[in-house]
């Protein structure tokens, strides 16, 4: 090959290069708190069932987590029951922790029993804060530092329920 011929094959080499990881996304950087799983018990239900809710949280960051704000909502509906409300409940940092939230029914008023027997269940982390720990008086104090970034988050489960 000729010199000229190297350069340009090598400038090619290069510019294709360039172009394959400009088009390649970058990862979004994973939130430091996570929301892992969603268990939902029992797995294949009938109508006028009440379900045990669970989910799974693991906290990367170097602070506790706490202020837990979700949303749930069954086949689209969401449940009233988590307007409002934050769990108080702390995740070290580090630690992976299951989190039992508030039990619902398979059917209620206003929600029957879907057709295709699927019922999907969304849970979505939707706040959360960084607290610092600390004894006052004999008591411990929790205080808010901020919120956690790279919320909301949401996982979902789909059921099938039983005939």
């Amino acid at each position: 090959m000729r010199p000229r011929s190297k350069r340009i094959a090598c400038l090619i080499a290069g510019l294709s290069l360039r172009l394959a990881t400009a088009a390649v996304p970058a990862e979004a950087p994973r939130p430091p708190l996570t929301l892992e799983g969603v268990k939902v018990e029992p797995a294949s239900p009938r109508p006028d069932t009440l379900y045990h809710l669970t989910v799974t949280l693991k906290n990367a960051g170097t602070q506790a987590a706490s202020s837990l704000e979700f949303v749930v909502k069954v086949n689209g509906q969401e449940l009233a029951a988590y307007q409002k409300r934050l769990y108080l409940t702390p995740v070290e940092p580090g630690a992976t922790r299951e989190l039992r939230l508030f039990n619902f029914w398979s059917t209620e008023t206003g929600r029957p029993a879907p057709a295709d027997r699927r019922l999907k269940v969304e849970v979505t982390l939707a706040r959360a804060s960084w607290v610092r720990k600390a004894a006052r008086d004999g008591a411990e104090v929790w205080t808010p530092t901020g919120e956690i970034p790279g919320l909301p988050l949401t996982r979902s489960v789909t059921l099938t329920m039983a005939k």
